[in-house]
This record gives structure tokens, C-alpha cells and sequence, in this order.
């Protein structure tokens, strides 16, 4: 069978961006369509490592559940996550019903904008607790016996035989980064740490209710996700984690949700290409601490969100942490790979 080529895994990224821009360009002209790119490559820096992640999910799924995930999944992220998610929330803290938010983020952005700025805390205290959680349950799994960075990965392994010694290190670290802000913030941000806390719980836990989680030991992702509803939940949940601060953020650039909508749609188009892609061709297995990196990019967003409740910290730098991080988790894959050869050569 022969192999399909790059450019087709990136068609539907392709139709969806030609009918965006010219949209973005009715709503905004060019400045709406310069927003629009900019969001875009925002959006594919930021989720390079969750592509990764989902990469190896997806690598035990079957074609049924992919499609699922590529399709519904896509309209879950598209206007789920960049259009309704911000408005429910503006809703849940203002108690407006939501179509009078949506007035509000049509006829009054900038107002609209303010009362999603007022909640940036605690937004970024559920998504940053929910992703510390993932990066932790990768590496203090005990069962995990190949390491990237083995020199600090190894020791982790042993701290993992403490009984829900990550829980305790997130609720820490929101306690350390609570402490930092106002006493009338405090309490809010524990608050929606917590809930980051307990919805991972609930996700896996449904997950392995459904019965689409393997029983057993993995040295990999702490337990591979298997495909069925609660796998979807899982990947869906983790994409909004993702999506949080990004989504949050975008309003620096546009206050129109529907040029941050498109914009945000159109990485979050590629970034499912790019996963599909690296399933396809079996791109994890190859390059064996990749996965690794990937861990460390959420490790390193999840920081930066927390982090980011008390001092602000630029979208670049955010996505350009991520993308070093994959990158040089693919150059220690290759030059293992290359010593790997070398020796089978000499053997």
C-alpha cells in the first residue's frame, strides 16, 4: 500500500481555512484575517504536544473511532470550545442567560471581553491543575521503565509509589500559587483547582467504568486509553484543557468571538491533520521519546498556567516552550535510533 502523501493529510485543514479567511475578512477585513492567521499559528504552537498525546492514544483505536473522534471531536473543538465554552462561562459568573451573552459578545465586545478577562484565574487554575494531573500520571507511573531525561524521570518513578502523590503536588502547588494573589481571589482559585481535580478523576474514572481503559500495567501512558465513549470524553476533555488559556488569550489580538472562533478553528483543523498523520505512519513508535516530550510540553503548560494566575506571561513564549520541547524530543529519538543501527551494524 502506498503511503499517502503529506499535503492529503491536511485537505480538510486546507478547505476549512479557504472558506475561514474570507469570512474573517467580511467580518473584520484585514485586520479580522490578519487576527485570524496569527490565532492559527497561536493555536497549532500551543497543541503540537497534545497532538502527540492524542497520537498515541489513537495509535490502538480502530478506523470507527477515529473517524468519531476526527468528525465529532472537530465540531466539539471548533465551536464547542472557542465559541459556546466562553460564552457558558461568562453566563455561569454573571447570570446572564447565555443568548444575552452572546448579544453582549456581538454588540459589546469589549465589555464581553472584560467579563471573561474577570474569571482568566480561575480558568487557568482548573485547565493547569487538570493538565498537571496528565503529565504526572505519566511520569510517576511506576510501571514506566523507558526514560528521555532519566537522570530526574527515573527518581520520579520511586516517588510514585506514594499513594496519590500527585494529588498532593497539584493541591500544593495551587496552595503556593493562591497565596500569591489578593485574599478575595484566594479562595476562587483553590476552588477551581479543585474542580480541575476532580473532573480528571471523574474523566478517567468513567473511562475505566465504560470499560475503555486497559487493565493491566503499561510502561507507556500511564494506562492507554482504549476507544469507546469514555476514551472520547477522555481526548475531548484533554483538548479543552488545551484550549483554555488559548481561548482566554485570543482576546488580546481580536474581541470578536467570531474571528477568534475562525482563527482558533483553523489550528485546531491542522492539529488534528498532524495527529491523524503521525498515527498513519506509525511516527510514535518510531521515534521513541516523543511521547516523552509531549509529557514534558503539558508539564511545562500546565507550570505556565498556574504560574500565569499571577503574573502574565506571553502566548509565544507558552507555544515556543511546547514546540522545543517535541523538537528535542525528536532529535533524541533520531541519534537513538542512529546508535541503535550503529551497533546492530557492528554486533
Amino acid at each position: 500500500m502506498n503511503q499517502k502523501s503529506t499535503l492529503s493529510y491536511f485537505y480538510s485543514s486546507l478547505v476549512f481555512t479557504l472558506i475561514a479567511l474570507p469570512i474573517g475578512y467580511f467580518i473584520g477585513g484585514w485586520v479580522g484575517v490578519y487576527s485570524m492567521s496569527i490565532l492559527a499559528i497561536l493555536e497549532v504552537s500551543l497543541s503540537v504536544d497534545n497532538a502527540v498525546v492524542n497520537a498515541k492514544i489513537l495509535g490502538g483505536w480502530d478506523h470507527k473511532w477515529r473517524q468519531r473522534f476526527i468528525v465529532w471531536g472537530m465540531l466539539i473543538a471548533v465551536f464547542g470550545m472557542r465559541l459556546i465554552f466562553p460564552i457558558v462561562i461568562v453566563s455561569v459568573t454573571t447570570g446572564l442567560n447565555p443568548l444575552a451573552v452572546l448579544q453582549m459578545a456581538t454588540y459589546s465586545p469589549n465589555e464581553y471581553a472584560a467579563a471573561l478577562q474577570a474569571v482568566h484565574h480561575e480558568v487557568l487554575a482548573f485547565g493547569g491543575a487538570f493538565l498537571m494531573m496528565v503529565s504526572l500520571g505519566f511520569f510517576l507511573n511506576i510501571h514506566k521503565d523507558e526514560h528521555w531525561l532519566g537522570w530526574f524521570e527515573k527518581p520520579l518513578t520511586k516517588l510514585g509509589r506514594i499513594e496519590a502523590v500527585e494529588m498532593a503536588l497539584v493541591l500544593l502547588a495551587l496552595y503556593g500559587v493562591s497565596k500569591m494573589l489578593p485574599q478575595e481571589e484566594q479562595l476562587e482559585v483553590l476552588i477551581s483547582g479543585i474542580f480541575g481535580l476532580v473532573t480528571f478523576i471523574a474523566v478517567k474514572g468513567f473511562a475505566s467504568l465504560m470499560g475503555s481503559e486497559e487493565e493491566g500495567e503499561s510502561s507507556g501512558t500511564e494506562h492507554i486509553i482504549k476507544q469507546g465513549i469514555g476514551g472520547f470524553i477522555y481526548l475531548e476533555v484533554l483538548d479543552a484543557s488545551f484550549s483554555f488559556d488559548g481561548v482566554i488569550g485570543a482576546f488580546a489580538l481580536s474581541n470578536n468571538i467570531f474571528i477568534i472562533m475562525l482563527g482558533l478553528g483553523i489550528g485546531a483543523f491542522a492539529v488534528r491533520s498532524i495527529t491523524i498523520m503521525l498515527v498513519d505512519r506509525g511516527t510514535m513508535t518510531t521515534y521513541r521519546y516523543l511521547e516523552h516530550g509531549a509529557f514534558w510540553a503539558i508539564a511545562a503548560l500546565a507550570s505556565i498556567m498556574l504560574i500565569g494566575i499571577v503574573y502574565e506571561i506571553p502566548e509565544w513564549f507558552t507555544g515556543l516552550v511546547g514546540a522545543l520541547m517535541i523538537v528535542f524530543a525528536l532529535m533524541s529519538s533520531i541519534r537513538a535510533n542512529k546508535k541503535e543501527l550503529d551497533g546492530e551494524c557492528y554486533a
